[in-house]
């Protein structure tokens, strides 16, 4: 299995995505996953939802479980499956149960 770690990260993060904030936040965490780029997960209530819709893709990590995606609605189109959510994560990572992670080409976390 490969080394995962969850740490919390407290830095103050403004998501954006097309000219628009869809968030703000002190409470994220960030995974680190074996050699992978590490990844920052943001609390869902940090996060306008409103401005998400949820997709048909899923995806299966054998380290994490299954990732629904959402589309992000902005001014200049929509940002396909720029989000994903582990919505019922393997135990040894269920810390991640109820955050979002971005795709960092089509998001800012800054």
């Amino acid at each position: 299995m490969a080394h995962i770690t969850i740490t919390p990260n407290k830095t103050r993060l403004t998501i954006t995505a097309g000219g628009m904030q869809l968030g703000m936040t002190e409470a994220a965490l960030t995974l680190a996953e074996g050699s992978y780029p590490a990844v920052t997960y943001i609390p869902r209530a940090d996060v306008d939802m409103q401005k998400l819709v949820k997709t048909s893709r899923q995806t299966t990590c054998p380290h994490k479980g299954v990732a629904s995606y959402y589309t992000i609605q902005t001014p200049q189109g929509p940002l396909e499956n720029a989000v994903w959510s582990y919505e019922t994560p393997i135990d040894s990572v269920a810390a991640i149960a109820g955050y979002l992670a971005f795709y960092p080409d089509k998001v800012s976390l800054g």
